[in-house]
């Protein structure tokens, strides 16, 4: 978990000061924001959203498995990470904003290695692979939805909110 909070950090930049500065650290840099701007960042992106939204996908991937639901899953979206908002957000002003920092392009990882395990799992389940598809589900997929879940708090963390 420290390596993660050193990432996406911000802190007091100097306690004795009356001012609220605050700076976003990473292990190689620092960026100074001012209140304001900090504020501005932390309501960017709605992060419990985020992370509510990649919750579903578990359970609406656990309910196609186990054939509670039926409804078709569209591949071609789902194959696309930028595609769901938060993709959209990590592409954009995500990007603008914490591109330069190494846990950002971590984030954008784990963010596509997650449809690319959803994908995978839906593709050995429609192919009649059941088993297979557990097992990624229960394994790359889960570790995956796990990693940006826990990133995403991490930030969330970060920005005090």
């Amino acid at each position: 978990m420290g390596f993660f909070s050193k990432m996406f950090k911000l802190r007091e930049q100097d306690p004795e000061s009356q001012e609220t500065t605050w700076a976003f650290e990473d292990n190689a840099s620092e960026l100074v924001l001012d209140a304001e701007y900090a504020n501005t960042l932390a309501f960017e992106f709605d992060i419990d959203a985020a992370i509510s939204r990649h919750e579903a996908w578990k359970n609406r991937l656990r309910q196609q498995l186990s054939g509670e639901i039926d409804t078709p899953i569209d591949l071609d979206e789902l194959r696309n990470p930028e595609a769901c908002p938060l993709g959209q957000w990590l592409a954009g002003p995500g990007q603008q904003m914490l591109g330069q920092y190494p846990a950002f392009d971590i984030l954008v990882a784990r963010h596509a290695y997650f449809h690319a395990q959803a994908v995978e799992v839906v593709e050995l389940s429609r192919a009649g692979e059941y088993e297979r598809a557990l097992r990624v589900f229960h394994g790359g997929y889960r570790h995956a939805s796990n990693q940006v879940v826990l990133l995403l708090k991490q930030l969330k963390r970060g920005l005090g909110r």
